[in-house]
């Protein structure tokens, strides 16, 4: 098959997600073309399969915003004629499926005003979640939202708990497919190797415990909820916090950090491209998020044998067993998870249990081998359609 991604190329979940699918697709054979202003963050090194296709943006004075939805439909359109597309796989709705929309309305008036067969190009859009739960709430984009999604060929979500939502929220009557993130095996692996052991003699001392939060920093990640969680662990159990990622509650939560007295236990390390390593040294991974559709970060914790703790937003009681792979507690409970959190990591025998699960459930059900198969699956359903 010869297909087109459409993807923001930052950290986020969604383009990690894009990324891999379409690193996988082209191991597979397939023909990958790659779409968007920038390339993908985890797009690195040479394959003969994959194709990368800059969305240019020009500035004109008449214009007070860019108007990337209309350059990325002429940009599609481009894509499709000159390689031959079978279909475009919109990730994260807002703009993704609105643009291969136009893209593909476009194609079908040339085709039409030439007189020529061929084939229309297929469209699957992947709802990841804050296009659903915040971006499509919005009113300006709402009817955009769901027209877009009904318009599709074909729609996928990364949850069930998602997939309910959307046909719910907006009401959607098409079939949604609920095909789980996954996550590459030959990555996200415990590493056990002299660099991992030095690695955690430089990050901890005597028994410190290692627990680990990665995001974005956004509101909804609720990550000073991981340093008052972790104060509460600390006046227990001697430990270390080590916060990834960035975003606009960075500078917050490293006030909050000093005022409750943690600062010097607490590390902010920023934007990581793989932190494998750090992740098979941790003893715990935190995620008290308000809002997560899935929880793609806490599957690769868990690849690395790493239990987790929590809050039951969204999807994550999907992902996330409770007294089976780490423990789940309500929004906003730091009380309950700081006590979780200090239960699991004073017991031993409960700990090595709770992390050979989470390996797993990891391996059992998110594998690329175990996941990556049903987009192809569903792809051969939609072009048959």
């Amino acid at each position: 098959m010869k297909i087109g991604i459409l993807c923001y190329p930052t950290y986020g979940g969604s383009g990690v997600v894009a990324t891999e699918l379409g690193i996988e697709l082209a191991a597979r054979g397939h023909q990958v073309h790659f779409i968007s202003y920038n390339v993908p963050m985890r797009l690195k090194g040479f394959s003969e399969n994959i194709f990368f296709h800059k969305v240019e943006m020009s500035s004109y004075p008449l214009f007070d915003f860019p108007l990337y939805s209309i350059a990325l439909a002429s940009k599609i359109v481009e894509v499709a004629k000159f390689n031959g597309l079978d279909l475009v796989h919109a990730h994260y709705a807002i703009p993704h499926a609105t643009s291969a929309f136009i893209a593909r309305e476009i194609i079908k008036e040339e085709v039409l005003n030439k007189r020529k067969n061929n084939n229309n190009i297929k469209i699957i859009t992947t709802l990841h979640g804050t296009d659903i739960t915040l971006v499509g709430l919005e009113i300006s984009f709402l009817p955009t939202m769901k027209f877009s999604i009904q318009k599709s060929d074909g729609v996928t979500a990364v949850s069930e708990f998602l997939k309910i939502k959307t046909q719910s929220q907006y009401g959607i009557s098409k079939d949604i497919r609920m095909i789980p993130n996954f996550i590459n095996l030959d990555i996200y692996k415990k590493i056990e190797d002299e660099e991992t052991e030095c690695l955690r003699k430089r990050l901890t001392k005597d028994d410190e415990k290692l627990i680990i939060h990665t995001s974005n920093f956004r509101p909804l990640k609720r990550v000073d909820d991981c340093i008052r969680i972790f104060k509460k662990i600390k006046e227990k159990i001697p430990s270390k916090l080590l916060l990834i990622g960035d975003g606009p509650e960075r500078s917050n939560c490293e006030y909050l950090a000093k005022d409750l007295g943690v600062d010097k236990d607490v590390t902010f390390y920023g934007e990581q491209e793989s932190f494998v390593e750090i992740l098979s040294i941790a003893d715990l991974f935190l995620m008290p998020s308000q809002s997560e559709s899935f929880g793609l970060s806490a599957l690769e914790a868990m690849a690395c044998g790493v239990p987790v703790v929590s809050s039951n937003a969204g999807g994550l009681p999907e992902l996330n067993l409770h007294g089976d792979t780490g423990y789940i507690a309500e929004i906003g409970d730091v009380d309950k998870m700081a006590e979780y959190a200090i239960s699991l990591l004073g017991d031993k025998n409960r700990y090595r249990i709770f992390s050979e699960n989470a390996h797993e459930r990891a391996v059992n059900l998110f594998s690329s081998e175990k996941v990556v198969p049903q987009y192809e699956q569903y792809y051969e359903e939609i072009l048959n359609t």
